[in-house]
């Protein structure tokens, strides 16, 4: 019998993460996993290196959202886990399927306080669907197979496994193991017909979509689905692009500084159906929307884990089931013989397009008029990218997302991810245009990784709106504290500067009526770019000056 060729563990890792179709890997090198660098060598794996382990885990975020596959990272041992740890947050708050692999001690030094040791079990035990530390390098495909299919399972997620060095370099006979494959719920035919019954006797229904594991089919049907009964749909935090905003049925976005009018129809509604998402602190609007633990409506909750249902709100309905096949079962229902809601549904469409385009112009630069000529003048395909702040709020309440898969941003409000986001879409799609919507603290989280955009030749325009704050911070001060401003002031530096520096496009925008030609400017250099708006601090959102926040504080002692 001819013997088998052994190879290492890490060509092992390497071989399952091929055989579970990754193509990239985000990462900063390090030297506990420098097999795995080794056994990437020659093979059909793109590797974007980052200058900060956050902005890997970031990207790795970003590339899971966009493929419904793990996003696939690689960072040392101690610090450069403990770096990571913010994307894999990111990841567990937005259902995101992800996969960390983390360089660890040898074996033999275990419980000796060897240098950068960390108990990983114990440091994302709570983050995490999965972690664990692979001993055995004979069962590296195990565990890698096990990881994907945790990942994408159910409420999709963050696995991280740990890597002692010396089990990498282990001799192991090659194991086949096929590709984990994404296991879909289909709605039972009985939930369905309550439903059914239930959209038939409704007078104030409201659909909200939300979560992961959609794709633009289902999108696609959904909206099809809502045309067809006249059924008013919102989105949830950060879900914008499930559905397109100018459709006739489309009431919003049920997120931060929602509508007041969405909200109250919401509250009003005698149906809600969440599907995919979860009825967080978010979208129930600071838990405020709806009693606890009985909402005052039917609500109807459709999602693939058990575990979520009366979490915190108790269903009248609960449908195990994700989305894509709950869509393609919702499609199969007949109509009511009555639509009786759909004067409200125009209300509600109408509703959003005026608060969409509603604005109180501001001095210098005005955030909402920039928004909106981004909206108007960008590519359908083109692609939003964004971290936290209240610069936020504008991307929310002004673009329109016309596309499914149009907008990366963090729905645990995560700083700092904006630019590393960009990054990662860009290397997936080179062809489209990626956008990155920053604060300046925000930026500066994770401005390192426009030098990544910069050594990959990544064209991305980076947006920096600076007001010389943590604006957000500031916002809450001047509410709880007014006039005793601490810890909230920045000193900025010159970022169209910074942006030469590193060998990028950089320009100053101090006008609104300038903001278009920088912006061609920046897409005419071909190189990553940073446009840096200055923005009055007094304006602090759409709806808000601290200034008034102020006296509204002190008026009220």
């Amino acid at each position: 019998m001819k013997a088998v060729t052994e190879i290492s563990a890490a060509q092992a890792l390497v071989d399952q993460l091929i055989v579970n179709g990754v193509d990239h890997i985000f990462c900063v090198p390090g030297e506990s996993y420098l097999a795995v660098l080794d056994a990437c060598y020659e093979r059909d794996v793109k590797l974007t290196v980052c200058r900060n382990e956050a902005g890997a885990a970031m990207m790795a975020d970003a590339y899971g959202k966009a493929t419904g596959r793990p996003g696939i990272c690689f960072v040392t041992r101690g610090p450069g886990a403990a770096n990571a740890f913010a994307g894999v947050h990111i990841a567990q708050h937005d259902s995101t399927p992800m996969i960390l692999f983390i360089g660890q001690i040898e074996r033999t030094n275990r419980e000796r306080g060897a240098f950068q040791e960390v108990d990983y079990r114990a440091m994302f035990g709570g983050q995490t669907k999965w972690t664990a530390e692979i001993d055995d390098g004979a069962r590296m495909a195990e565990y890698v197979s096990r990881a994907f299919h945790v990942a994408m399972g159910g409420r999709p997620g963050p696995v991280a496994l740990a890597l002692p060095k010396d089990m990498l370099e282990e001799r192991v006979a090659p194991v086949a193991c096929p590709a984990a494959a994404t296991i879909e719920t289909a709605p039972g035919a009985e939930a369905m017909a309550q439903l059914a019954q239930m959209i038939e006797a409704a007078e104030r229904p409201l659909f909200v979509l939300g979560g992961a594991r959609w794709d633009e089919a289902a999108s696609r049907k959904m909206m099809e689905w809502a045309r067809a009964f006249d059924m008013p749909v919102a989105t949830s935090y950060r879900r914008l692009p499930l559905f397109d905003p100018l459709h006739d049925c489309y009431a919003g976005d049920l997120g931060l500084a929602a509508n007041p009018k969405l909200v109250a129809r919401a509250k009003g509604s005698d149906l809600f159906v969440l599907v995919g998402g979860r009825l967080g602190e978010i979208p129930s609007q600071g838990y405020k929307l709806f009693d606890i633990p009985a909402p005052q409506t039917r609500f109807v909750h459709v999602y693939p884990q058990a575990e979520e249902f009366g979490r915190v709100y108790a269903p009248a309905l609960a449908i195990h089931a994700s989305p894509k096949p709950f869509v393609d079962a919702l499609t199969k229902l007949a109509a009511p013989s009555a639509i009786r809601w759909a004067k409200e549904t125009r209300a509600a469409h109408q509703d959003y397009l005026d608060f969409s385009r509603s604005f109180t112009p501001s001095a210098e630069v005005d955030l909402a008029q920039i928004m909106i000529w981004l909206s108007d003048n960008l590519p359908e395909d083109a692609i939003i990218c964004n971290g936290a702040g209240n610069y936020a709020s504008w991307i929310h309440r002004y673009f329109r997302f016309r596309r499914y898969g149009s907008h990366f941003a963090p729905t645990s409000a995560t700083m700092g991810y904006g630019v590393p986001a960009a990054c990662a879409i860009q290397r997936l799609y080179p062809q489209r245009l990626v956008v990155s919507l920053n604060g300046d603290g925000d930026f500066l989280m994770n401005g390192q990784e426009f030098a990544t955009a910069v050594q990959y030749d990544l064209p991305i325009v980076v947006v920096v709106c600076d007001n010389a704050s943590y604006g957000t911070i500031r916002m809450h001060q001047e509410r709880n504290y007014p006039a005793r401003v601490i810890g909230t002031d920045l000193k900025n530096p010159d970022f169209a500067a910074y942006a030469r520096a590193f060998g990028g496009f950089g320009v100053r925008v101090e006008r609104t009526a300038d903001f278009p030609e920088a912006f061609a400017a920046a897409r005419a250099s071909g190189r990553p770019s940073i446009i840096h708006l200055m923005i009055d601090p007094d304006r602090i959102s759409p709806a808000a000056n601290l200034s008034a926040i102020r006296a509204d504080a002190l008026a009220r002692g």
